[in-house]
């Protein structure tokens, strides 16, 4: 047998930041147990898969007895479908610390394979849990002699106060025009959501303080993805994204539970990987028939990983990470 030449058969990240890593997981786990919150566990591998346009899942093919089911199988990039269907059931509140996956993500801040936490309250709406989770987020940097400010902001705000506009009223004219007085790019093919996400991502987001958790809340309604939308003067998503600087930590919603609904936006999704020449996985409908019975709630995702990126100061998800995607 010829003898192998690899020699990088060491962890990437450090035993010291292993083991801060184990001590966040237990203050996670104690902070919920603290208030009567449940750990559960669901599948990693889906017969439904995300639609979510811009998120590109790995799947497989099942070779087992056809009595399980569809064969190709989906890795989860969440484990939100099956935490409603107990939360359907009466689970009552609960939490998830797993691993997901998404394709096409490896880089600084990015891994294939990586670590989400995700928690859901029952009778709750997404203010009362963007408070919960900033109140973990500044436990959690306080033990490591951190501490954060807060500051809490709705979209529409944020955008007049950075970029002069309202981000629910300006028309595409005006958000182009926007987008060309700070980025040089080409802004063909780009809808009023891109051109939004842009000013989000390259002008306001870099301009955050580090040593501060921003709370964006009410974002447009073209963006309402699984969460609720409420009518003011404009329609609003019930969504909020926490960020610590320029880094975004975790997205919650005030969840949907309109089975209608969340199958119209589910096939617009579709639509649009169609259109993209991506995959189109098959439609959760356990989770669509479940929804008739999911309690109004709020759930958010917050990516462990990144979270520790910025807790431990470190520049590259691999210092974190015990085996990232290239040594894995």
């Amino acid at each position: 047998m010829p003898e192998s030449r690899v020699t990088d058969w060491r962890a990437t990240a450090l035993p010291d930041d292993l083991r801060r890593r184990a001590a966040v997981y237990r203050h996670i786990r104690e902070f919920f147990h603290a208030r009567g919150v449940l750990e559960v566990e669901t599948p990693v591998l889906s017969q439904a898969g995300n639609t979510d346009p811009n998120i590109a899942s790995f799947h497989l093919e099942y070779s087992g007895p056809s009595t399980g089911g569809n064969r190709r199988r989906w890795l989860r990039t969440s484990p939100e479908f099956p935490l409603k269907r107990l939360l359907a059931g009466g689970i009552g509140d609960c939490y998830e610390i797993g691993k997901v996956f998404r394709d096409g993500e490896f880089g600084r801040r990015h891994n294939p394979e990586f670590s989400m936490l995700e928690w859901y309250r029952v009778g709750w709406n997404h203010l009362q849990l963007a408070e919960e989770a900033v109140t973990l987020l500044q436990e959690l940097f306080a033990s490591a002699g951190k501490p954060l400010r807060v500051r809490d902001i709705t979209y529409r705000d944020l955008f007049r106060e950075a970029v002069g506009l309202d981000p629910h009223l300006a028309d595409g004219s005006d958000l182009a025009a926007a987008v060309s007085r700070y980025i040089r790019i080409s802004q063909e093919g780009l809808g009023r959501d891109d051109l939004l996400d842009l000013l989000l991502t390259h002008v306001i987001e870099p301009a955050f303080a580090d040593d501060q958790l921003t709370v964006i809340r009410d974002f447009p309604a073209s963006q309402c993805a699984l969460a609720k939308l409420r009518v003011d003067d404009v329609p609003v998503a019930e969504r909020f994204e926490i960020y610590l600087g320029a880094t975004e930590l975790a997205n919650g919603y005030h969840e949907l539970n309109d089975a209608d609904e969340q199958r119209d936006r589910f096939e617009k999704d579709l639509l649009r990987r169609l259109a993209a020449g991506s995959d189109t996985p098959a439609l959760d409908d356990r989770l669509l028939q479940s929804l008739a019975s999911l309690p109004d709630c709020a759930g958010i995702a917050m990516g462990l990983d990144r979270l520790l990126l910025c807790l431990l100061g470190k520049t590259g998800m691999s210092e974190v990470i015990a085996f990232d995607f290239s040594r894995a």
